[in-house]
């Protein structure tokens, strides 16, 4: 019999899989269609990644964690970010997806960012004393204990999924489980 994991190790771990289980919508998605948006549906692929990676590094930092990755993120006015970093201000909650792709990372490197700030912010939980997870912090218009900021960004992820899955039907993209 397989020995439970750790809180840490559970935090971590759904994190992680939000992650994994958020890619598998990505398929048909690539540098052609990364930006593309509908009518009812204005969150795009790009957009989607940028968004979800920083908030995770956000989140990470109330824990202890680091900064975002120059490499990964600038911060401009919203459409600083090029082939390779995503602009924080393009990404941040409230802001407006820019249609421009030149303005967004290739959709390889959307991924890669993605994929970082996923493991960035498993790491800092498993590495975080339990002090930092049972302190409350600041989150938006509230406070919340530590621990709670993981299974928020999950559902964070999850909520994002959804909206994926909801392109990919407007775009009749083929069905991920067939």
């Amino acid at each position: 019999m397989t020995a439970l994991p750790t809180s840490k190790e559970l935090l971590a771990q759904a994190v992680l899989n939000s992650g994994t289980l958020l890619k598998r919508y990505l398929a048909g998605f690539d540098d052609s269609n990364r930006c593309f948006v509908t009518i009812d549906l204005p969150n795009h692929p790009a957009w989607t990644l940028g968004h979800l990676a920083i908030t995770m590094i956000r989140a990470g930092e109330k824990l202890g964690g680091p900064a975002p990755n120059p490499e990964h993120f600038v911060t401009a006015d919203g459409k600083g970010g090029d082939d390779q970093r995503f602009d924080t201000e393009g990404v941040a909650f409230g802001s407006t997806p820019s249609m421009d792709p030149t303005h967004f990372p290739n959709f390889d490197r959307c991924v890669e960012i993605f994929d970082h700030a996923c493991n960035s912010l498993a790491e800092t939980i498993r590495k975080a004393d339990d002090s930092a997870l049972a302190r409350d912090v600041k989150w938006g218009n509230t406070t919340i204990p530590g621990w709670s900021v993981a299974l928020r960004m999950a559902f964070h992820n999850g909520t994002h999924t959804g909206q994926l899955a909801d392109l990919r039907r407007s775009l009749r993209f083929e069905s991920i489980f067939a």
